[in-house]
């Protein structure tokens, strides 16, 4: 019973220092994607990365603390449960170690790329400084090339016009041919001048009747009020 109450305790104290390793770690992780890093580690990054190789190896010790107690017992006491549990304590830990040499490495290259960078626009800055006539001309440069863009903007707005110009004229053409085909065939076909006006004549005759009508429904609307 005092074996299983030791083997309890010791992966209890585990699991919560396996718990802490990952709160740790998603501090740690924020210093990669980090804006504005230091050109050395701070105190924070420092104790965080401290803090997580101390508690790498409490884990260790407790792990130890487990196999010892596992060979302490005999055969048949010893569960295949248990040998798993041992297993998959270590696992977790080498894959911890492993995320933090990797964190590691890449918060020195995102450390170097921003200072390099700010190395090299401060040699520039310099650069331009002490050689004015060659900043002058590198203005005058990309001011040219910002006309350019605009030009070639500009361009391409009156091509587009253009195309749309000719697209109209297209349709135009298109419609004028139609209306002498439709002319045509009608001057072609016997009567159907003639069809056309007395269709004409009706619909004006419609018209009259309709607007009489409703003349004569308001008139007798004020009538009767």
């Amino acid at each position: 019973m005092a074996s299983g109450t030791g083997w309890a305790q010791l992966r209890q104290q585990i699991r919560t220092l396996e718990s802490q390793s990952e709160s740790l770690f998603h501090t740690y992780s924020q210093y990669v994607s980090a804006a504005n890093l230091p050109e050395k580690p701070s105190e924070e990054e420092v104790k965080n990365e401290s803090d997580l190789s101390e508690l790498f190896e409490k884990r260790e010790s407790l792990i130890s603390q487990l196999s010892r107690l596992l060979d302490s017992e005999s055969a048949l006491n010893t569960s295949s449960l248990k040998q798993n549990n041992l297993s998959r304590h270590r696992e977790v830990l080498a894959e911890h170690r492993s995320e933090l040499r990797r964190l590691k490495s890449s918060i020195a290259e995102a450390r170097d790329r921003q200072h390099l960078l700010t190395s090299v626009r401060s040699d520039i800055d310099a650069f331009r400084s002490s050689n004015p006539a060659e900043a002058e001309a590198e203005y005058m440069l990309q001011e040219r090339g910002r006309l350019d863009s605009s030009h070639n903007v500009i361009d391409g707005i009156i091509s587009q016009a253009y195309a749309i110009n000719e697209n109209f004229g297209l349709q135009q053409e298109t419609l004028a041919s139609i209306n002498r085909r439709i002319t045509s065939a009608a001057a072609q076909v016997p009567g159907i001048n003639g069809l056309i006006q007395r269709i004409g004549t009706k619909r004006r005759r419609d018209g009259i009747i309709l607007g009489s009508f409703i003349a004569f429904c308001f008139l007798l609307f004020f009538w009767i009020l």
